[in-house]
């Protein structure tokens, strides 16, 4: 039987503070598809980044995580890259 890939996305958000609420709305959407969930930016004291990258890794169905991506995807200000990898 052949292993099922690995789907990750990645989400590079230029404002976090404003979109963090409509990114959050659509992860709780599309939740069930999302496996494992990262978010990155820059801080140090008296320091945060405004941009930020969000890594999902993704679980199940294609077409499902395809509707993830076209929603994600309309937003202004986020960058969506999506990695496939397929065992053989």
């Amino acid at each position: 039987m052949k292993k099922p890939g690995h789907v990750i996305i990645g989400i590079h958000v230029l404002d976090r503070i404003r979109k963090a609420p409509d990114i959050q709305k659509i992860m709780s959407r599309h939740g069930c598809a999302i496996k494992t969930r990262l978010g990155l930016h820059e801080t140090a004291e008296g320091f945060c980044d405004p941009a930020g990258l969000i890594l999902l890794e993704m679980a199940g169905d294609r077409k499902a995580i395809d509707a993830f991506v076209k929603e994600v995807s309309t937003l202004q200000g986020v960058d969506v890259k999506k990695m496939t990898f397929s065992h053989g």
